[in-house]
């Protein structure tokens, strides 16, 4: 299969591929050459008129619309009205006191609320439901656990694995450094230019700051074929990978069609692809730097001065060099191996030095911490040409580092990373706020304001709520682009309270919820899932940081010590799902039935599916069954009647009592099968694995 002249179908974006089959036969062919006309033709039409498309464009700040309503809650509730008037639609009545508990909770934090938390908001939001909610809202962005949740969102585009992947998947022991390194971010509420700038270029700015310099792991978190046989392929294919990442990620600029020919619908040429491509060419990639903080760096060499002193190590020290003296008698002065020493002791000297080294062999070593970074220059590095067809064998004009004419012209000064990094976090970057709000917008409703998240281009419509999504933007710069200002400005809106019955109008003009005229039920991710079960359950491990860990897992799906060596300890098997190891070639099987994403990939948007090993697993995974079991349990000891028992259940687990029906269900149930079953059978009802 070919695609002639120039054409490669794998380099075409995803919605818009076509296969074309060169064969013998004449109608084929011309049909072949028809459909590259028609891709070239417009080719030519993006590179013209591209620049023009809203994406691309500047803004400015948009008019807060002046509605009258007491619906109204903030200036995101004006723009939503506006439309919704427009088309003739009310909005959704708002949900009530624990609807939103649970919703803003596993929102903001991914953990299900308690009872007692229920009660409180529900009493208060009786009182004052601004109050209310302002006072959750806050309690919840100061917990640890909010960088836990929005740091997998991250994570998620960040391409974040353990492992290379490719057939040997070789573990990368400093990989979780980054993952803390993001959480600590978002708990920070660091602002997202600073983020941005860190991950890009943190050596360059920071080069001192030991987490500035974790932050360019971003840039090394793809696949990587370490024992490659053309190890130049194997660099070109990082590089790739950098500069696509880059674009997507914080762009919403999809460049790999530009890697082959000019895209064929986006206003990038070949030669600019490579022109962006330029600000790593020079780049070393680091899979184990030292990156210590000042204590730690004071740590490590207190830890050297009592290593060296120690008796043991001073005797052992003292036994080679006089070993050492003594073949330098006998052949002269020059370096001898370690093989060399022993090779010229005695049998007793020999076991007493193998008795010395098993004393030292017990001491702990002094140990730097390591991260996985990128950093400038590398000495050897070659200037960047551009490739035709994207093959390094065939270099073509040389090119310096710039930015896509499309998105903004480059100081002719433009070298580093470092300017690549403040051109991009701009406040007048047309792309950078608005793509980002857009990611978090989604995440909160389950769809953007933009349909897309990284595919951002000359083939997206404009949105139906552009201004809102332009205010927002500037908004957020205003804010210091703080991302837990927008939380805040989101979930305090009228807009983000409504409940998910729909009024007539809008099931009748909004089927498909584009207006945001009430609320649309998410589901769950795995990861949520599982660590809700952990929490229900009362044994989710909330350790945070550190080594990542490994859960049991069927034996079946991996025989072997290398692959999964099972973690020592129950505490370690039930720590939050974001900490359990990230294999490439085996993805946590719970994850994975619930849609965990491919991280070979920046994974904007995950894929939700209604599998029947999704329900299979509620019913009968370990961690199902022993959460159902310690809930029962902790119910049992609460409450002695069935009817207790049945409310109790329901409220724990869905966040609200039993309609008179349901715990009418519930207590006829009981007489017959233990609390546990019950509980399970709640954990597979729809309402405990979506948000409401």
């Amino acid at each position: 299969m070919s695609l002639e002249p120039g054409i490669a179908q794998s380099e075409l974006p995803r919605r818009e591929r076509v296969t074309v089959c060169v064969v013998a036969r004449p109608r084929v062919q011309l049909l072949s050459l028809i459909l590259l006309a028609l891709i070239q033709c417009q080719e030519g039409q993006g590179a013209s008129e591209g620049a023009d498309h809203w994406t691309y464009q500047a803004y400015d700040r948009p008019e807060i619309p002046v509605v009258r309503s007491g619906w109204i809650a903030n200036p995101i509730d004006s723009f939503i009205l506006t439309k919704l008037r427009d088309a003739g639609i009310k909005p959704a009545k708002p949900a009530n006191a624990d609807t939103l508990i649970r919703r803003i909770q596993l929102d903001l934090i991914g953990l299900p609320p308690s009872v007692e938390d229920v009660n409180a908001f529900r009493n208060s939001h009786a009182v004052d439901p601004q109050f209310a909610i302002r006072a959750l809202v806050d309690r919840l962005l100061a917990s640890p656990h909010y960088g836990e949740r929005w740091g997998r969102h991250w994570l998620d585009l960040a391409r974040y694995a353990e492992t290379d992947g490719f057939e040997h998947d070789a573990v990368r022991p400093h990989s979780w450094r980054y993952r803390d390194y993001v959480i600590d971010s978002f708990n920070a509420d660091k602002p997202y230019d600073r983020f941005a700038r860190e991950q890009i270029a943190g050596d360059e700015f920071w080069p001192g700051e030991p987490q500035a310099l974790i932050a360019t792991g971003f840039n090394l978190l793809g696949p990587d074929m370490v024992d490659s046989s053309d190890q130049v392929q194997r660099r070109l294919n990082t590089l790739n990978d950098m500069t696509d990442t880059t674009s997507s990620v914080f762009l919403g600029l999809t460049l790999g069609c530009a890697k082959c020919h000019d895209h064929p619908f986006e206003p990038v040429s070949q030669r600019e692809y490579y022109q962006v491509q330029a600000f790593y060419t020079p780049v070393d990639f680091i899979r184990d730097r030292s990156v210590p903080t000042s204590p730690e760096r004071r740590k490590f060499e207190a830890d050297v001065r009592r290593y060296e002193s120690h008796p043991d190590v001073r005797k052992f020290r003292r036994f080679d060099a006089i070993a050492r003296s003594r073949l330098e008698a006998r052949q002269g002065k020059r370096k001898f191996s370690t093989r060399e020493i022993i090779r010229s002791l005695s049998s007793a000297q020999k076991k007493e030095r193998m008795a010395l080294e098993k004393k030292i062999s017990g001491l702990r070593k002094p140990y730097l911490p390591k991260a996985m970074t990128i950093a400038y220059p590398r000495g050897d590095w070659k200037p960047t040409h551009v490739l035709h067809r994207g093959d390094y064998k065939q270099p073509r004009d040389e090119v310096a580092p710039a930015f896509p004419h499309v998105v903004g012209s480059s100081p002719a000064s433009a070298r580093s990373r470092r300017e690549l990094a403040d051109w991009i976090t701009t406040r007048s970057n047309p792309r950078t706020a608005r793509v980002i709000v857009n990611r978090i917008w989604r995440h909160h409703f389950g769809r953007g304001l933009v349909d897309s998240s990284s595919e951002w281009g000359v083939n997206t419509p404009e949105p139906r709520h552009l201004d809102l999504l332009n205010w927002l933007a500037d908004e957020f710069i205003r804010r210091n682009w703080s991302v837990k200002e927008m939380h805040r400005l989101i979930l305090m809106s009228a807009t983000y309270r409504q409940s998910i019955l729909a009024h007539e109008s809008a099931l009748r003009l909004d089927h498909e919820n584009r207006l945001f005229s009430r609320w649309s039920p998410l589901r769950l991710e795995g990861e949520i899932v599982r660590d809700s079960l952990l929490a229900l359950g009362g044994e989710l491990n909330a350790t945070m940081h550190g080594r990542s860990v490994f859960p049991p897992i069927p034996a079946e799906l991996f025989r072997g010590a290398k692959g999964w060596t099972v973690s020592k300890g129950r505490e370690n098997h039930v720590r939050r799902s974001i900490y359990i190891f990230a294999r490439r070639n085996l993805r946590f099987p719970f994850l994975e039935v619930f849609d965990a994403p491919d991280s070979n990939l920046s994974c904007a948007e995950r894929e939700t599916s209604t599998t029947a090993p999704q329900s299979l697993t509620l019913l009968n995974a370990d961690d199902v069954v022993n959460a159902a079991n310690k809930l029962a349990g902790m119910i049992e000891r609460l409450h002695d009647e069935t009817n207790r028992q049945a409310m109790y259940a329901y409220r724990r687990i869905l966040g609200r009592p039993p309609t008179s029906e349901e715990r009418a269900i519930g207590v006829e149930f009981l007489a017959t099968s233990p609390l546990s079953e019950l509980c399970r059978a709640l954990f597979n009802v729809n309402e405990f694995v979506y948000v409401n």
